[in-house]
C-alpha cells in the first residue's frame, strides 16, 4: 500500500492534469452540440468495429460446427436424391404398380488422416461399424468419387483412394452410355487415366466422366473428372485418356460414406449365375 502511495505521489502533477484534461473535455462535449455529436459519432463508429471484430472471430470459432452441421444437413438431403433410389415400377398383365425404394444411405465422415504423395494412398474416416459402415462401401465428396472403404473398426475405417495403384472405378462419359476403367497411374493426384473406350467413341477435351450403374458401389451419375487430353496407340482400338479429377485429395475435410442397401442381393444374385454357369 505504501508503494502506491509513493507513486501516486510522485505522478501527482500528471494525474491532477489528466483529471482536469478529461473534465474540460467532458465540459466542451457537454455545452457545445457540434463537439457532442462528433463524439456520439465517433463512439459509434468504434463501437461498430468492436462489434464485428467480435462477431467475425464468433464466427470463425464456431466454423467447425457449421461445417459439420452442414455435412449431416447435404447428407440427409442426398438419400432423398433421385439416383439414391431403385426404380420399383413394373408392369404385368393388367395389373400396374409403381413406387419407389431407398437403395443408397449415406453417413457424413470427417477426414483425419490421408495421403496423396504416395503409390498407394489411404484415408482414414471418423466412422465405423458401431456407424454401420461396412469393407466395400463407396466414400464421394461435394465434389466427386473419393474411394472404397476398406478396413474398419468400432470407431474408424480406411479407405483405399482412388489414388491407388489396386482401385478401379468404373466410369462413362455424361454425354453417351460408353464406359470403361478409371485407375491412378501414380504420378499427378489431380489426374488418373480412363482406359477402354473405343476408338469409335466420339470424345473432346472438357468432357464430363461420371460413374455407371455396372457398380454396386457408387450410385450412378457421380462427377468423377473430365477429359484433360486423349490419344490412341499405333494399332489400337481404345483411346488412353488423361482424366482431371474433379475431387481435390489435397484438401478434404468432410466425406460421405454410401451404402448400397441392395448390393448384397444383386452380388448373391450374380454369384449363383455365375456358379450355375461354370457347372
Amino acid at each position: 500500500m505504501r508503494s502506491l502511495f509513493l507513486l501516486l505521489w510522485r505522478n501527482n502533477f500528471l494525474i491532477i492534469f489528466l483529471l482536469l484534461e478529461g473534465l474540460s473535455f467532458y465540459l466542451l462535449v457537454q455545452n457545445n452540440k457540434f463537439h457532442n455529436a462528433s463524439v456520439f459519432n465517433s463512439a459509434n463508429k468504434v463501437t461498430a468495429r468492436l462489434y464485428e471484430g467480435v462477431s467475425y472471430v464468433t464466427e470463425y470459432i464456431q466454423l467447425k460446427t457449421t461445417n459439420e452441421n452442414l455435412a449431416h444437413e447435404n447428407a440427409m438431403l442426398k438419400k432423398y436424391l433421385p439416383e439414391s433410389y431403385y426404380n420399383n415400377s413394373f408392369s404385368k398383365t393388367l395389373v400396374r404398380d409403381t413406387g419407389v425404394m431407398q437403395q443408397y444411405s449415406y453417413v457424413t465422415a470427417k477426414v483425419i488422416n490421408n495421403s496423396t504423395n504416395k503409390r498407394n494412398n489411404y484415408l482414414t474416416l471418423d466412422k465405423g461399424s458401431l456407424h454401420g459402415i461396412e469393407p466395400e462401401m463407396g466414400v464421394i465428396s461435394s465434389r466427386g468419387v473419393i474411394g472404397i472403404v476398406k478396413d474398419v473398426s468400432p470407431h474408424f475405417c480406411t479407405v483405399m483412394s482412388v489414388l491407388h495403384k489396386d482401385t478401379r472405378i468404373s466410369t462413362r462419359l455424361k454425354k453417351s452410355p460408353y464406359f470403361g476403367s478409371l485407375e491412378w497411374d501414380g504420378t499427378d493426384p489431380r489426374e488418373a487415366t480412363l482406359t477402354q473406350i473405343t476408338t469409335s467413341t466420339r470424345i473432346a477435351k472438357g468432357d464430363t466422366l461420371m460413374t455407371t450403374t455396372y457398380s454396386s458401389i457408387f450410385p450412378q451419375d457421380i462427377m468423377v473428372g473430365t477429359i484433360r487430353d486423349f490419344s490412341v496407340k499405333p494399332g489400337e482400338s481404345f483411346y488412353t485418356i488423361r482424366v482431371l479429377l474433379s475431387a481435390d485429395f489435397g484438401s478434404l475435410s468432410y466425406v460421405y460414406i454410401v451404402g448400397n442397401v441392395l448390393k448384397r442381393e444383386q452380388l448373391e444374385l450374380e454369384h449363383k449365375s455365375t456358379t450355375e454357369n461354370a457347372h
